[in-house]
């Protein structure tokens, strides 16, 4: 964990759904899959915790909705490259020193479930 100015705080979004096309066989590529996704960020919480005012915190929503851009216009052939513009797009577009995201592809099929997970910060 990073700590931010002397606070270490996460905000964590879990369960993210998004329909996507994501795959390398032909056959992955003309359907849409879900891949669940769950993402802890370094983000001081301080201002909105003392203020109580939502305009002080990280929205969430924006975050969830910025995750769902991201993979659905990439249409990426591995959950690895999902994961890292995932995580370059959070960085890039919020005051984050620290990001964690985990992808999950279900393989009903085959009896797993694909999870990449990987952690980034600024540089």
């Amino acid at each position: 964990m990073v700590s931010i100015g002397g606070v270490t705080d996460t905000v964590s979004i879990r369960d993210l759904r998004v329909a996507t096309v994501i795959g390398v066989y032909d056959w992955e590529r003309e359907i849409e899959q879900t891949l669940v996704f769950a993402v802890d960020m370094a983000a001081d919480v301080t201002a909105a915790a003392a203020s109580d005012d939502i305009a002080n915190a990280l929205d969430y929503s924006a975050v969830a909705a910025t995750v769902r851009t991201v993979v659905t216009e990439g249409k990426f052939q591995l959950i690895e490259t999902a994961a890292e513009r995932v995580a370059e797009r959070l960085l890039a577009d919020y005051r984050l020193g620290w990001v964690r995201v985990e992808v999950a592809k279900p393989l009903p099929a085959e009896g797993y479930t694909a999870v990449v997970a990987i952690e980034r910060g600024r540089r």
